[in-house]
């Protein structure tokens, strides 16, 4: 992982120690603080967000690759619609957009640790974004709907690897917690505007729903510059060099799927991002159906739940390591369950925006807790395989969920989309219940 510990050997408990740490920009002393007794033991010095002066640089270049990431999946609840009627289609047909992602998160869940040692930070820098930027560019010359379902792979391989890489990375940082938070709040707020983006340009500048990605092609290539040049550094020997010191070079992904805690973590993530996905990308849907509502205030509500989402990772981030995790998902769970009810039970369009922003408030810091979880419980070395495989199926559960939904709409009517989410609640219920007791603090020996 990203450096994670330094040994060193401390001749007297007084002395003002320093460790030398090599980066890109040279070499820079950082202090440490000895977590123990000092006088030839080992001590653990953790990298933090703004040391080396490099971590600055390469933090703000995966913000920015989460907040293209959201506006990824954010746009589907706002351009279903129109695809929809662009290309007259059935709901289970519209939905194949939410499955062909799956092949690609497949790929990247079985292949991110190894792509790592080859290729290290650096070559995830640049192929994840790559994949995406082809595939934006061919969707945006509008071509026929079966090329479009086909190139999505291209874009669930892309995220399927960023979000295991920079998931990891932040997990070996200090202040983990909160990190993870504004990370995902990133995600959040890039799901908050795409909504807003893509609706603005079809209903009010009478634009094609395939223009939007002409916005997104553009921001896949700043991707590509900023994340290459934050991560050049980072290539494959120095990523096997730090994280396989144990000789153990091979078969970690193997190693990690042997431990309780990653399927456990990958079911509930499956879960967790197929329910967010779901919610976030039929809703639109039916607030015109069901609802009534027009179709700009109806692609609000869309927005309405990723701003949600955006605020519940930023402001819960904070409160959620002070009770513990294992608390405060399960409170935030009980509590999205309540406002998913009132969400279903009271039919009335404002009512139902009120709830649907409530519902992502509430579920929105779940996802960095995972990471937390994975972070907590298992070794280090593990991390990245551990970390890469959840977050994989997770987006896997954001390809399969959502086609799922839209195949029973077509079936019984968009209204059950309710059920089916109340559903997802539970079930994300009992398996959080099921992981282990975890350690108070990050990194706790």
């Amino acid at each position: 992982m990203a450096t994670a510990t330094t040994v060193i050997e401390m001749p007297a408990p007084h002395t003002n120690q320093h460790t030398s740490v090599e980066d890109s920009n040279g070499s820079i002393q950082i202090p440490l603080e000895p977590f123990g007794q000092a006088n030839g033991q080992v001590v653990e010095a953790w990298e933090r967000w703004d040391r080396p002066r490099i971590n600055t640089y390469r933090l703000a270049a995966i913000f920015f690759a989460f907040l293209v990431f959201g506006m990824n999946d954010g746009s589907y609840g706002a351009l279903v619609p129109y695809i929809e009627q662009d290309y007259r289609l059935s709901y289970i047909v519209t939905s194949l957009v939410f499955l062909s992602p799956f092949a690609g998160y497949t790929v990247a869940a079985l292949c991110s640790d190894r792509l790592h040692m080859f290729v290290g930070r650096r070559g995830i820098a640049i192929i994840a974004p790559s994949c995406k930027l082809i595939s934006y560019a061919v969707i945006a010359t509008h071509p026929p709907y079966p090329a479009v379902v086909a190139i999505l792979v291209l874009t669930g391989l892309g995220n399927g690897l960023l979000d295991a890489a920079w998931n990891a990375w932040i997990g070996t940082l200090a202040q983990t917690n909160q990190l993870l938070g504004l990370l995902h709040g990133f995600y959040g707020l890039g799901a908050t505007i795409s909504p807003l983006i893509s609706t603005s340009m079809i209903t009010q500048g009478r634009l094609g729903w395939w223009t939007f990605f002409y916005i997104m092609t553009g921001l896949s290539a700043l991707e590509i510059l900023t994340g290459t040049w934050a991560f050049w550094s980072e290539t494959g020997a120095k990523y096997v060099d730090v994280n396989r010191t144990d000789g153990a070079d091979k078969g970690m992904t193997r190693k990690a799927l042997k431990q309780k805690v990653t399927w456990i973590c990958a079911s509930f993530l499956l879960c967790y991002v197929g329910l967010e996905v779901s919610l976030g990308g039929w809703i639109v849907n039916f607030m015109i159906r069901v609802r009534k509502g027009q179709p700009f205030p109806s692609g609000m509500t869309a927005t309405g739940f990723w701003l949600g989402l955006t605020v519940g990772r930023v402001v819960l981030g904070f409160i959620t390591p002070t009770i513990g995790e294992r608390t405060a998902v399960s409170a935030y769970l009980v509590i999205a369950v309540g406002c998913e009810l009132v969400f279903w039970l009271v039919p009335q369009f404002i009512v139902s925006a009120v709830a649907v922003a409530l519902v992502g408030f509430f579920t929105g810091p779940i996802f960095p807790s995972t990471i937390i979880a994975v972070t907590k419980l298992l070794p280090s070395e593990m991390h990245v395989a551990a970390i890469g495989f959840s977050a994989a199926v997770g987006g896997s559960g954001a390809a399969l969920l959502p086609f799922a939904v839209g195949a029973i709409a077509q079936a019984k009517g968009p209204a059950t989309l309710q059920p089916i989410v109340l559903a997802l609640l539970a079930v994300l219920l009992g398996i959080w219940l099921t992981l282990p007791r975890m350690p108070k603090r990050l990194h706790e020996a």
